[in-house]
């Protein structure tokens, strides 16, 4: 796999890329802004192209990282899609938070075409994406995650195959389902320790060396404390992940009265201007009521 396409070149795409150029390797690149794409290349070599289609031709893997279902289809299966060039034998792997039966809907599409389908979210935010430390969490068929395996770990500490096409995104979904529950319940005790006249980093150092500490406690307690929410996943985004989450918790007939409510709260602070803050704002929301 030495020609690869990589497709949608955002704050995670970016940085994705640029690992594999640094890896030696020939990068095509299509990003709907133009601009972003010829400063890619500027700094990493490469090619880009007009279209998803111009730049997966003959490219022996296309990857993709866009926004949403509705970028996953355009660029996959509109008509300058890139399934209509990429050839038999080669493999599509689709990066984009987006819905178990459109994962499906692609592994379908594939293999009509005799192409290799792997969807693989991602985890670890644009920090990860940059320090090459990403979780990614696959689903296909173990031959298709062997073929591909290696590249990935060219900006991943962790590569990992969850079942078939649509396990990834089942697996993602799980991942901010649990995002959402410890971010507010983070909020609520930080909020409780400022009440109660603590020291809330006081509090934190003593208390994230046992049960109750979590990544988001080690890395993003201080940035709270401080009221600082421009460095990480956008309220916007997550709730776009979250609409995901409980649009299939309703058709697995599966509870989430927690999630729900969080993604309320979230709403919240949409409706404050925050849709840009980082996720970790709910302490923001907390504090307005003081």
């Amino acid at each position: 796999m030495n020609r690869i396409a990589f497709i949608g070149l955002g704050v995670m795409g970016y940085p994705m890329a640029g690992h594999l150029a640094r890896a030696g390797l020939e990068i095509h690149v299509y990003n709907r802004t133009t601009a972003k794409a010829e400063d890619w290349v500027e700094r990493h070599g490469g090619h880009h192209h007009a279209t998803p289609r111009q730049a997966a031709k003959q490219a022996d893997l296309v990857l993709l990282c866009v926004g949403n279902d509705d970028d996953v289809k355009e660029v996959t299966l509109g008509d300058d899609g890139a399934l209509h060039s990429m050839q038999a034998g080669s493999l599509l792997v689709d990066h984009t938070t987006a819905s178990a039966s459109l994962a499906e809907s692609l592994d379908t599409a594939c293999r009509e075409r005799a192409i290799g389908f792997l969807d693989a979210p991602v985890s670890g935010g644009q920090q990860g994406a940059e320090n090459g430390a990403l979780t990614i969490m696959c689903g296909g068929s173990q031959a298709d995650f062997t073929r591909v395996e290696p590249l990935l770990a060219k900006y991943a500490r962790a590569v990992n195959l969850m079942g078939p096409a649509g396990s990834g995104q089942l697996t993602k979904m799980v991942n901010q389902i649990c995002i959402a529950g410890l971010v507010q319940g983070l909020s609520e005790g930080l909020h409780f320790a400022e009440r109660a006249g603590l020291d809330p980093s006081r509090v934190v150092e003593v208390i994230s060396q046992g049960a109750a500490g979590s990544w988001q406690m080690e890395n993003r307690h201080r940035t709270m404390i401080d009221d600082e929410y421009d460095h990480g996943f956008a309220i916007d985004w997550m709730r776009k992940d979250l609409a995901i989450c409980l649009e299939q918790a309703r058709h697995l007939q599966a509870r989430l009265p927690v999630t729900a409510l969080v993604d309320q709260f979230y709403a919240d602070l949409q409706a404050m201007g925050g849709g840009r803050w980082d996720t970790s704002a709910l302490l923001r929301r907390l504090r307005a009521f003081d």
